[in-house]
């Protein structure tokens, strides 16, 4: 049996190899004036030489020579020059091993060093075992024992020692994690729990499989199915602390297992494992039944809203006629009656003559009715299905506990009283019932006698979807709809985060420094306006004309473009991926989901990436393959592909890209830029997606992507069509895993608010959005507009600095929450925007954002070269869009999986294999570089910095999918595709 491995060849070097770069042997290598005395001490070059590798090894990694398991040539180089001793004399000193060993005890008893022992496995199994506390991954977890053996003086045994001894402590971490969750289950609920795996008649699957398995479709049916599930979970009366004692990471791993094996996997784990991954699992449930639930609920009654405004909406420009007959009457009649005031006439009589008295009573009842359309209140509409919320409100209300930060909240009062009408079957609402909800919902639903059922019990439920979005009420033990600072850091963390990011500790300096450079900037804006001074920018009539800006680029960049193009060799996908993974090494971050182990079978986690990537699926892609089938992409997929995995895998790709010569062309890994890409749904009706009317008529969703200036694709994620864009620019410029060290991003309109100017600043990034409303936005000044002259007309009111210096402390917090990834800020940016009176955090990130995008807009309209950049930056997004087609191509490009994971999976395999794509086109970018250049024709860097690596008519998508093959030929160089063109001179 193959011996189990834990680290990769690269892990392995980092923990026990020699370092082969110059600053690196300097670093751990250079002899001090006391090394040199005891190594003088030997007799002969040979001697010498040999003890001071030795002496070297024992410090750094901490071996011997016997232990080391490798060459050790550039050390022992780096030795013989610093002892002015020739290298080849080492090979005399390898011939005596009676010399190395009597050396090697020598120096070790000198360091106050010994030998590694068996008595030493249970310090290091121990060492691995509270190192894998929360993780599985082989580097951190063999780092610790070498920490372990360093800090008790033991010389590292050889690297396989190491990795036995890493292996049995994650194995011990493991089975504590599972002690830890038991140990607070009484037998009983233990007992439930094993019952879960037992198939049921009646559900036509195992309970384990029927609470899994959620439907997503918003259907009234559905919440009722939802709640099932819901008190079923709560019926096995699981403690929520149960899990209080396990490392956040290793419970997610025990979630993720129960989520991925079905009851036949599971009785073939022991029956602690079992237990636990069914404890984890169905307190997890409990939280995700919730949030599905409330997700849905929102769906349900925001879609009664949406449908009612879009029903008038369309009456009302279906009467678009009738109006416009109806105010040629009603301007004729006002003509008359002018006629009449001018002539000094009877009105009546002159408005009978013009116009006709009798034609204007027939109209009278249009006009109300026009008017009463106008004017409807989309309650009213919405609460003309109020049987679609009957058929779930009433168990929603009674399955989940609402909470408020004050327990006499009326909207909490208000759901009581719906809860008691619910079980005594009262119809009537009473008249003093709570109404927590706008005042002119208050006149409708009071309008008559007694307050009218159908419209209370609508305007409560639309109430508490604002107040849970916002989380102004919330819901234990969900994990969408908690209390808004459970969120954040706890208060007293963040005096020390908010000084890491240079954040001054009051708003008054703050405002101090900020207001000074506005109040200074503004200043020399108007002058230069008044001047002329500004290209492309000229104010006319009180208003400001900035000339579009077209980054186009040279036509010799273009004829360059196009050379390189056609030396670029022909491939298929499954060579690109094949090579690309030979190269980065990104196949090793798809980990098993249940060992921690890496994938053996690279063409099958290819394969399965693809068709992810391609829209094909597993089942189809397994009939286009050729050395895979369908049972092992099911199983790959199963066991291999997770969020992380992907997460992992891209970051692998992109540092690999970041680090190529070539890619330092396109930028430095600096700036970025993101944008969403929408892709259709299956069919209306299904949960895959949402209208958006700016993408024409069929549902759909959005892929938000952020890509480096080097081409990479960095990040993807799924979003709503119809979402704002601006609460997701943040999500990935923090915490997104790679090598990229962005301090400027770049969006188009939509991902631009005045909350993302003001985070963007305190968190570091430069934000710079293309505004496509710059003339309408006012900028925003401290002190009054009549300060600034001629710039008055473009000032919007001033700043509103007292509620800045009131809620800066809660401004800090959110940012240094945001900052140390507690929360993400599209969940925070959502929550503030979804009070329906405007949250006083909220109020002061706009001020302050206010402050930031003025600074911005005044960069802009003062440097064509920003405004250039961006518009480069945005182009590159674009062009990952173009190629995001051409691979995305079954099934017409139409998203059919329902369930977000699944829709993301697809969103994390496209951007996977573009990143590789650009990896692999780079590669041969510099390739065709590098011939053009050999054959004296000039590739000068400003003209290559407008070439691309997102071409792929030179690569296969279609077709067969040889794997085998692909694999056999994975990691040669092909030759360019020679002889297809010269650049112009």
């Amino acid at each position: 049996m193959a011996r189990r491995e834990l680290l990769t060849d690269e892990e392995r070097r980092a923990l026990f190899g020699i370092p082969d770069d110059p600053d690196g042997l300097a670093r751990c290598f250079t002899l001090s004036r006391a090394d040199r005395d005891l190594v003088a001490a030997r007799r002969g070059d040979a001697s010498r030489l040999g003890c001071a590798v030795q002496l070297a090894l024992l410090r750094h990694p901490g071996t011997t020579l016997a232990n080391l398991g490798g060459p050790a040539d550039p050390l022992v180089t780096w030795m013989a020059r610093q002892l002015e001793i020739p290298a080849e004399a080492f090979t005399r000193y390898t011939r005596r091993p009676q010399t190395v060993t009597d050396h090697a005890r020598d120096l070790a008893a000198a360091l106050g060093l010994r030998p590694a022992t068996r008595a030493d496995l249970p310090r290091m199994v121990e060492a691995a075992a509270e190192a894998a506390r929360g993780t599985d991954a082989g580097a951190p977890i063999a780092a610790a024992i070498v920490a372990a053996l360093r800090d008790a003086c033991v010389i590292l045994p050889v690297a396989a020692v190491v990795e036995r001894a890493a292996i049995a402590g994650r194995a011990r971490a493991r089975r504590r994690a599972a002690e830890a969750v038991l140990a607070g289950i009484p037998e009983a609920q233990l007992t439930e729990l094993e019952r879960l795996l037992a198939p049921d008649p009646a559900l036509g699957l195992t309970p384990f499989g029927w609470l899994k398995a959620m439907p997503a479709a918003p259907k009234a049916d559905h919440v009722r199915e939802l709640l099932d599930r819901l008190r079923q979970v709560r019926a096995i009366g699981l403690p929520a602390e149960a899990t209080a004692g396990v490392h956040e990471a290793r419970l997610r791993q025990f979630v993720r297992e129960g989520y991925a094996a079905d009851a036949h996997q599971l009785a073939r784990y022991s029956a602690r494992r079992r237990r636990a991954i069914l404890a984890a699992t169905v307190l997890d449930l409990e939280g995700r039944l919730t949030d599905a639930v409330l997700d849905m609920a929102d769906r349900l009654i925001g879609g009664l809203f949406a449908r009612a405004r879009n029903t008038a909406r369309r009456r009302y420009a279906a009467s678009a006629g009738d109006i416009g007959r109806l105010m040629r009457l009603f301007h004729g009649t006002i003509d008359a009656l002018a006629a009449a005031q001018e002539g000094d006439r009877d009105a009546f009589e002159v408005v009978d003559e013009a116009v006709g008295w009798a034609r204007l009573l027939r109209v009278r009842g249009e006009v109300a009715e026009l008017a009463d359309l106008a004017e409807e209140d989309p309650l009213l509409r919405a609460a003309g299905r109020w049987r679609t919320l009957r058929k779930f409100a009433p168990d929603l209300i009674e399955a989940l506990q609402f909470r408020a930060a004050r327990p006499d909240d009326p909207v909490l009062a208000a759901l009581q009283l719906l809860a008691d009408l619910n079980r005594t079957g009262r119809r009537e609402v009473p008249p003093d019932a709570p109404m927590p909800f706008r005042k002119a919902w208050r006149r409708l639903v009071a309008a008559a006698e007694a307050p009218d059922r159908r419209l209370y019990e609508t305007a409560v439920l639309a109430t508490l979807r604002d107040r849970l979005r916002s989380g102004d009420v919330w819901v234990e033990r969900s994990s969408g709809y908690r209390r808004f600072d459970s969120y954040l850091l706890p208060a007293s963390a963040v005096p020390a985060a908010a000084a890491e990011l240079g954040l001054p500790a009051t708003a008054d300096e703050w405002l101090a420094a900020r207001g000074a450079e506005l109040d200074g900037r503004l200043r020399r804006f108007a002058r230069r306006l008044k001047r002329g001074e500004l290209e492309g920018v000229e104010l006319r009539e009180g208003r400001l004309h900035v000339t579009p800006v077209r980054a186009s680029a040279p036509s010799e960049a273009l004829a360059l473009a196009g050379v390189i193009e056609a030396l670029m060799p022909a491939a298929r996908i499954t060579e690109v991926l094949h090579d690309v993974a030979r190269a980065t090494g990104f196949a090793a971050a798809f980990t098993n989901l249940r060992t921690g182990e890496r994938c053996e079978d690279e063409s099958a986690l290819l394969a399965t990436v693809l068709a992810d990537a391609t829209n094909l699926g597993l089942g189809r892609m397994a009939a286009a393959s050729h050395g895979v089938t369908r049972d092992r992409l099911i199983w790959t997929a199963d066991a291999y592909i997770r969020p992380e995995t992907y997460r992992a895998a891209l970051a692998r790709i992109i540092d690999a890209h970041h680090a190529l010569p070539i890619a330092a062309a396109w930028g430095e890994g600096t700036t970025s830029s993101s944008d969403r890409q929408f892709f259709r749904s299956a069919r209306r009706g299904d949960a895959a997606g949402e209208v958006n009317a700016r993408y024409g008529a069929d549902p759909g969703l959005g892929f938000y992507t952020h890509v480096s200036d080097q081409h990479g694709p960095y990040s993807a994620r799924v979003m709503s069509a119809t979402s704002h864009e601006a609460p997701y620019v943040l999500d990935r410029l923090l915490h997104h895993g790679t090598a990229l060290r962005i301090d400027t991003h770049f969006t188009d309109t939509g991902g631009a608010s005045d909350h993302v100017f003001i985070l963007c600043a305190m968190l570091g990034f430069r934000f710079c959005p293309r505004l496509r409303d710059f003339a309408d936005r006012r900028l925003a000044a401290l002190e009054p507009a009549s300060a600034y002259g001629d710039l008055a007309p473009l000032l919007g009111r001033r700043v509103k600095v007292e509620v800045i210096r009131e809620h800066w402390g809660e401004v800090l917090r959110l940012v240094a929450s945001l900052r140390a990834g507690t929360v993400l800020p599209s969940a925070m940016l959502k929550k503030l925007a979804a009070y329906q009176r405007q949250n006083q955090l909220d109020l002061a990130l706009q001020e302050l954002g206010r402050v930031e995008r003025t600074l911005f807009m005044l960069d802009w309209l003062e440097s064509s070269q920003l405004r250039q950049r961006c518009q480069a930056g945005l182009n590159k997004s674009e062009q990952r869009h173009a190629l995001a087609q051409a691979v995305f191509t079954f099934k017409q490009g139409r998203v059919a999986d329902r369930s977000h994971d699944a829709q993301q999976f697809r969103a994390s395999g496209l951007n996977l294999v573009i990143a590789a794509i650009v990896y692999w086109n780079s590669t041969y970018i510099a390739d065709a570089v590098a011939h053009l250049r050999a054959r004296s024709q000039p590739v000068p860097d400003e003209l290559l910095a407008h070439t691309s690596p997102l071409t792929w008519e030179h690569i296969g998508f279609s077709g067969d999918f040889l794997w085998d093959r692909a694999a056999a030929t994975a990691g040669r160089r092909r030759p360019l595709s020679q002889g297809r063109g010269r650049i112009a001179a």
